[in-house]
């Protein structure tokens, strides 16, 4: 593997896309050409799904809409479900799903056929109230969509 690539492919990995001067007219750059070519869900179109609490306040939704921005097009683009009196509408089969508190966890449980659950990556992360102001449960979030993203890479 040359140089050149082995460092494209590292950028690419780390989220990294490199600037370039424009040649004679305009070009994308990796990420715009990454971005157009992301792959789509062959069954509702759903990436990955954010179950909520119902009830959240406008604070703990910025805060949350920021995060899952900083990860990329994939988390930016999620669905957001909210769970009300422990029931979920319509929920769109996923790879992804991050459920936001137990209690969304076990109304995802309740809702999806047991072999789109088995297919799914299914993680589990803090209720939005609980973190503001929490240093532990904030990186808890990283991680967990550091995971989600991990699932949604592309497979080659």
């Amino acid at each position: 593997m040359s140089a050149g690539l082995r460092q494209r492919e590292v950028n690419r990995l780390l989220g990294l896309s490199p600037m370039r001067l424009r040649a004679r007219g305009p070009m994308l750059a990796d990420s715009a050409r990454a971005a157009a070519e992301e792959p789509t869900m062959d069954m509702s179109g759903a990436a990955c799904v954010l179950i909520l609490p119902a009830g959240c306040s406008p604070a703990a939704l910025d805060m949350l809409g920021r995060a899952v921005q900083a990860y990329g097009p994939m988390l930016a683009r999620a669905a957001r479900i909210e769970v009300r009196d422990g029931a979920l509408p319509a929920v769109p089969a996923a790879r992804a799903y991050l459920a936001f508190g137990s209690e969304q966890a076990q109304a995802l449980g309740r809702e999806l056929p047991s072999a789109v659950l088995a297919a799914a990556e299914v993680v589990l992360v803090d209720p939005p109230t609980a973190l503001q102001g929490d240093g532990a449960a904030k990186r808890r979030l990283w991680t967990a969509m550091r995971t989600v993203r991990r699932a949604l890479r592309p497979r080659t």
